[in-house]
């Protein structure tokens, strides 16, 4: 009987969520406010996974209409100091929790180590460095190498509108330090995410040095808010001629559905992702924490970016192929150790699958985030 409530509740959030997305897409704004209106009475961000998340996506929805007001559009919002003191703190909680992050992490690291382990000097081209805390780990992996520890270098892609100075500043002084109590010759470089317009000519020339190995970490969400700069991005990534690139997707970024289309499955997306979230027996005061910090953010620049570029595209892995990279294949190795990572984090319900060429993380049979390596 639980379950039948839970699937008619469901059924009514979709369709509220649908029609509102679809008014605000034809730019029926005090329509859509009715609906919006209706479901702050259903919604909260305490409550069952289902209902925090509808209340996400209704605030994101919310957050357009007020941006299309044209009497008094408010303020662009921008990260303050205090955000990335709480935004570190739910990334610290969520990686506790849960096994999603470590599961990315060693993924990714494991593909880039591997293809990887024949160069003296790495260069690493980052679309989302985060709080540097995959490269943390990456570069404690080095030093164990049988040549020695390679040189590393990063550039890093980050956007000020997801990010504060302040957060890069402390994620650059945590990997300078961590890389001299190694012993490791490491050099950072920031580009604005931001000032890269849709012309090819605006992007930094890499001087490439010769014999200097470059990979790529891009994951899908990386273009969210602009997902028609996708194309382009690639074009300039097969330029590089990296060894290899890393890739996730959260499985809600899709560029091939309509607006609404899009609303609704990401919506079901980040359903998904807060159960397993309760799964992990955090306090609700921590699960709020992360919801606010990380996946709000993310939402509001998935929802946001949608409705800016409402042409269907390709979808992510036929943007890949057509830009001319071919998947590759994770070793064993890291499928194994992938899902050790995952049996280790010691919550139930979450496992890892082989599909095609790509590992995902699965909580309850749903796909959580999957990631893949691709070469050109």
């Amino acid at each position: 009987h639980q379950y039948q409530l839970h699937q008619q509740q469901q059924a009514t959030l979709f369709d509220q969520l649908y029609k509102a997305a679809e008014l605000v897409g034809t730019g029926n704004f005090s329509h859509a406010q009715l609906i919006l209106a209706r479901l702050n009475h259903q919604v909260s961000p305490v409550g069952m996974p289902l209902q925090r998340a509808a209340f996400y996506f209704k605030e994101a929805l919310q957050v357009l209409l007020l941006m299309n007001n044209p009497v008094s559009p408010p303020p662009p919002r921008s990260p303050t100091a205090f955000d990335v003191i709480f935004k570190m703190g739910a990334y610290k909680v969520f990686s506790e929790v849960s096994p999603l992050i470590q599961f990315v992490n060693f993924t990714c690291n494991q593909a880039l180590l591997e293809a990887l382990d024949d160069t003296d000097r790495i260069h690493i081209v980052d679309f989302d460095i985060g709080f540097g805390a995959q490269w943390a780990s990456f570069m404690q992996e080095l030093p164990m190498r049988s040549r020695g520890a390679p040189s590393l270098r990063i550039t890093a892609f980050a956007s000020p509108s997801m990010h504060h100075s302040i957060e890069l500043g402390l994620m650059r002084d945590i990997l300078m330090q961590f890389a001299s109590e190694i012993g490791l010759s490491f050099e950072l470089e920031m580009v604005n995410f931001d000032s890269l317009d849709q012309n090819p000519h605006s992007l930094p020339m890499f001087q490439s040095n010769g014999n200097e190995a470059i990979a790529v970490n891009f994951p899908v969400w990386s273009c969210s808010n602009r997902p028609s700069a996708l194309p382009h991005l690639m074009r300039f990534v097969k330029q590089l001629s990296p060894k290899i690139v890393v890739s996730l997707d959260q499985g809600c970024d899709r560029n091939d559905l309509t607006f609404p289309q899009h609303v609704i499955h990401a919506f079901q997306s980040y359903t998904n992702l807060l159960e397993s979230l309760d799964a992990g027996n955090a306090t609700s005061d921590a699960v709020n924490k992360i919801e606010r910090f990380l996946f709000v953010p993310r939402i509001e620049s998935s929802v946001l970016g949608r409705l800016q570029t409402p042409e269907k595209m390709p979808l992510w892995s036929t943007l890949f192929s057509s830009a001319g990279f071919t998947s590759v294949t994770f070793s064993n190795f890291t499928e194994n150790q992938a899902d050790c990572v995952v049996k280790r984090a010691q919550v139930r319900g979450f496992h890892v699958e082989k599909r095609q060429a790509s590992l995902v993380l699965c909580w309850q049979q749903r796909n959580l985030i999957s990631a893949s390596a691709w070469r050109c």
